[in-house]
């Protein structure tokens, strides 16, 4: 392997307002990569709340060149008449951020590498191992047949049992396709790191708009587990605007009524025999997997209007 430090720069006048490097006691690690599975946007809403609202600066920054496929994930770049005005250039990044009582802690944000993922972690282990880095937590949405009428559910999971001990699973043993920050997680707890993530069930429905509710959920599971505050509540008036006109679309649809109420049936069921081991508690009269896949199907090719008006069911 190359040498992983070759990776990455750090900014050393931020990184001697670290506190408590060398000392064990350092700050937690949240990270929330975009170019994987991100439903409603989880990851991505929780990360811009959390730069806009909080007090944050440059740490370290990752060389793109060499972790990025261009042309499979091409940069967007802005042409003005007769020149090129701007280029969106993609980044992949540590931020030092202050929360709500001037905790600090690190944010790592940008876009999930294309190549060179063992380099990758094994850089971001350094970057663990500099400012002693107690914990990483990661986030990301993950579509699933759930209502948005009711409280969001997470799939917790964690290099150590004790550390999601409180949470309720949703699965056995399945096999997916990877991604950077699950391998991170893996590595870092191979290496005795403790590390851990959420991913909110974002409704299918919902899948590919930014859906705020999701972002509170992913933010408020950050906070129960790091006692950091991250003025979650600031993203409430997004995401009561945003289920207001979800309500709007699925009143005025009885097709679509019909599917989230089974779901609601769904999930009531499965609340109330909490420690299945899949998401679906036993019961008759459902549509199955298929049918209501095909529903969602037709209802988002009935939003392509909405998408364009920048409407939730994007």
């Amino acid at each position: 392997m190359l040498d992983p430090s070759e990776l990455y720069e750090v900014d050393e006048q931020v990184a001697l307002k670290v506190p408590h490097a060398g000392t064990g006691t350092g700050p937690v690690l949240v990270h929330a990569l975009r170019g994987f599975v991100d439903a409603g946007a989880a990851g991505r809403v929780a990360t811009d709340h959390l730069l806009a609202e909080l007090p944050n600066e440059r740490l370290v920054t990752f060389d793109a060149d060499q972790l990025l496929d261009y042309r499979s994930r091409r940069p967007t770049m802005t042409f003005e008449a007769t020149t090129w005005s701007g280029y969106d250039e993609p980044e992949i990044v540590v931020d030092r951020v202050e929360d709500a009582e001037g905790i600090p802690f690190l944010l790592m944000h940008g876009l999930e590498p294309d190549v060179q993922w063992e380099r990758w972690v094994a850089a971001v282990r350094q970057i663990v191992e500099r400012f002693d880095v107690p914990l990483t937590v990661g986030l990301q949405g993950l579509p699933m047949g759930v209502p948005h009428t009711r409280p969001a559910t997470v799939t917790a999971h964690a290099t150590r049992s004790a550390l999601v001990a409180d949470h309720s699973a949703w699965f056995g043993t399945v096999q997916v396709p990877a991604s950077a920050a699950a391998l991170l997680e893996l590595r870092l707890g191979q290496s005795g790191f403790d590390a851990m993530g959420f991913s909110v069930h974002v409704p299918h429905y919902l899948a590919q708009s930014p859906y705020p509710s999701a972002g509170i959920a992913a933010l408020e599971q950050v906070e129960r587990s790091t006692g950091l505050r991250l003025h979650s509540e600031g993203l409430r008036p997004a995401a009561e605007q945003s289920v207001a006109e979800v309500e709007r679309q699925v009143a005025e649809q009885p097709e679509v009524a019909a599917v989230v109420h089974a779901l609601e049936e769904q999930y009531d069921a499965f609340t109330r025999s909490i420690g299945r081991p899949g998401l679906l508690a036993p019961g008759g009269g459902l549509p199955t997997a298929d049918e209501l896949g095909a529903e969602f199907e037709r209802f988002l090719a009935a939003q392509d209007g909405a998408s364009d008006e920048g409407g939730p069911l994007a």
